[in-house]
């Protein structure tokens, strides 16, 4: 199918989601589907596939297509996100950022639009603002959004007191914030260990963050057999 079109129609979505279809790897859907919790069908696309067609979408009318752009099916969500994150206008995303935020229900479609959202590197402060409030938020997925932007493009000199602070303050418990929260700050002590000491000795966060923080820095090659001794006696 030709996905790089000058224009879409109602019609033209519907054979592209007819496409994806064409394309469902049935043991694939059923590996993915005990990996992810979420409320879209799964239909059994490969990341990479799924990276493909988004590269092929966004060589065209992106507008157009994210007019038409639904929510039933896993990969069609996570497709849409693909192509946001390949718009270089600042301006054109923010027209569809905080709505597909809204689509965003697991982990994987979280941290896979996260991960790609290489205009972030360009526009640092004005991301920075946008995670501030994301963090405030009470959505789990919006909430760890924040948390991932952090972890991909923030761990540095400039931001990372800032960061020890802020994750004081949130007090959502959801299983994949605090899984969010535990790989940021393991990140954090990995590159900046005495400042993310300080916060794991205060013992101020939660007991499921606190341990799984620890647990993942000791998974961590790029720690010493001494600190991760050090570690274990902060465990709570």
């Amino acid at each position: 199918m030709n996905l790089c079109r000058e224009h879409w129609n109602e019609e033209d979505y519907e054979k592209y989601i007819g496409y994806l279809k064409s394309l469902q790897d049935e043991n694939y859907r059923k590996f993915h589907q005990s990996l992810t919790t979420t409320r879209y069908e799964i239909l059994g696309l490969r990341v990479p596939m799924q990276r493909k067609i988004a590269k092929e979408i966004s060589k065209g009318n992106i507008e157009e297509f994210l007019s038409f752009c639904k929510d039933r099916y896993y990969e069609e969500v996570n497709i849409e996100g693909f192509v946001l994150t390949g718009i270089k206008d600042l301006s054109l995303l923010e027209k569809y950022f905080d709505s597909f935020l809204l689509k965003i229900d697991n982990w994987a479609i979280c941290d896979g639009f996260c991960n790609s959202l290489k205009i972030v590197q360009k526009n640092k402060e004005y991301f920075w603002k946008k995670i501030q409030k994301l963090l405030s938020k009470e959505e789990t997925f919006s909430i760890r959004v924040g948390l991932i932007l952090l972890l991909c493009f923030y761990v540095e000199k400039e931001y990372t007191l800032d960061i020890l602070k802020k994750v004081k303050m949130i007090t959502n418990e959801e299983y994949y914030v605090g899984m969010g929260l535990a790989w940021l700050l393991a990140e954090c002590y990995i590159k900046y260990p005495k400042e993310t000491l300080e916060l794991l000795k205060e013992k101020s966060l939660s007991s499921f963050v606190q341990n799984k923080t620890i647990s993942k820095i000791r998974d961590s090659y790029r720690v010493s057999k001494e600190d991760k001794e050090f570690l274990k006696s902060l465990k709570m």
